[in-house]
């Protein structure tokens, strides 16, 4: 039996005690697509969905990957987070859900960071809701509407609303992974078995390739114990589901929101910053992003 080197630097752990792998910085790609499809999704509201979609998707693009932004939720909160004043749009992801002639590429914008972009929505979008009832194929129109630019992007994020409605029905069947954004605290715990369920109704139904990429644990303070009776309790429920990285509770977010930036340009060496590209990292790591 061999001894252990009582000069080695001792492993990092995570908040969980599982030994906290280093995630390289991913190579730089050839080219680019098709994308892989991510369903940014919590029923509850107010998990840190939006942030953890704006950031992480900065954070890939800073790493050379082309993203695109779907924002799926009637509050415009991605968009208006990247800068973007949806409700003077004329056109939105709405227009594209209900007309077949609208055009995708003229409904995409450019956001301030390089190899961003957003498909914007604002409260239009909660129309579709009820206008979608009655089609054909009623669940797969996002998918159709994201087809012509699949291969111009890496990663496509969606930022679904906070419900399991119809809307997000569509992120799911759409996708091929859902990363679950999970505030540390028991309430939001709860719905989490929900979700689940609900994600295998669609694969079983609608969409065989779906899968959970992760949970990412948000608003996460290591000095609380309740907060790490959570990530003990997910981690208990759904093993290495549960992503390595933790993102931290800061005010430094709403700050970069109100700034309309992600948090990689507005403090970019703070440790918000940091989690988010190490999240790129493990996503990338996981094969679960390009």
């Amino acid at each position: 039996m061999t001894s252990q080197d009582p000069t080695a630097p001792a492993a990092s752990l995570d908040a969980v005690g599982r030994p906290l792998p280093e995630f390289a910085v991913p190579a730089p790609l050839t080219g680019h697509g098709p994308a892989r499809i991510i369903a940014m999704c919590n029923q509850k509201g107010g998990v840190g969905k939006t942030t953890t979609t704006i950031n992480l998707a900065a954070a890939l693009a800073e790493y050379g990957r082309r993203v695109l932004i779907v924002d799926f939720d009637p509050q415009g909160a991605a968009s208006v987070g990247l800068g973007i004043s949806a409700h003077e749009l004329d056109q939105t992801i709405y227009n594209l859900m209900m007309e077949r002639s609208a055009d995708i590429h003229q409904v995409i914008r450019q956001t301030a960071v390089e190899n961003l972009d957003v498909l914007p929505a604002n409260i239009d979008l909660s129309a579709a809701e009820v206008q979608l009832v009655g089609e054909v194929a009623r669940e797969s129109v996002l998918a159709r509407v994201l087809r012509p630019v699949v291969d111009d992007y890496d990663v496509i994020l969606v930022d679904c609303q906070p419900s399991l409605g119809l809307l997000t029905v569509n992120a799911l069947t759409a996708a091929h992974g859902v990363l679950i954004p999970l505030e540390c605290e028991f309430f939001a715990l709860r719905g989490v078995a929900l979700l689940i369920e609900t994600i295998e109704k669609v694969r079983d139904r609608l969409n065989p390739r779906l899968e959970v990429d992760g949970i990412v644990a948000t608003m996460f303070d290591p000095r609380t114990l309740h907060a790490r009776e959570v990530v003990a309790r997910v981690h208990e429920a759904f093993g290495d589901t549960l992503m390595h990285t933790m993102i931290g509770r800061t005010v430094k977010f709403p700050d970069a929101s109100v700034a309309a930036e992600p948090i990689t340009t507005y403090a970019p060496t703070h440790s918000g910053a940091t989690a988010y590209r190490q999240l790129a990292r493990e996503l990338v790591a996981r094969g679960d992003a390009a």
